[in-house]
């Protein structure tokens, strides 16, 4: 398999940059988990300041992935986030680009194991 001609059709161009964001990416896969999640079991779970995770719910509501819900619980205010229904297909999405670059990645490394050609002939492999 030559590497140039493949490239083209690489899973890696599957990937959501609003999505795939580390911060974005855990927001939405503990938000799926969960009917809601409150803000602050959020910005602890992935070790978070609460100003960066404002900004990367902010993005992901405008995107129209989550949704947002503030309340006052015992006189305190509290933001509940939840995924939306094209939240969870943009995660699931996400996921199937991220299955198919490892599966690439993995049947690259067992030619190369095996010794079968991924590159060109002096034994290099060529991107573009």
């Amino acid at each position: 398999m030559r590497l140039r001609a493949a490239v083209s059709a690489h899973p890696i161009r599957h990937l959501d940059d609003v999505v795939h964001q580390r911060a974005r990416l855990g927001i939405l896969a503990i938000a799926n988990e969960a009917h809601k999640v409150d803000f602050g079991c959020l910005r602890e779970s992935l070790a978070l300041t609460a100003g960066n995770l404002s900004q990367h719910l902010r993005t992901l509501e405008s995107a129209g992935l989550v949704t947002l819900e503030k309340r006052i619980e015992r006189r305190r205010p509290r933001t509940w986030v939840s995924i939306t229904r094209e939240g969870r297909r943009a995660l699931q999405r996400e996921i199937a680009a991220l299955r198919a670059i490892i599966e690439r990645v993995e049947e690259v490394n067992s030619l190369v194991i095996t010794g079968g050609d991924v590159g060109d002939s002096d034994g290099e492999r060529s991107a573009g």
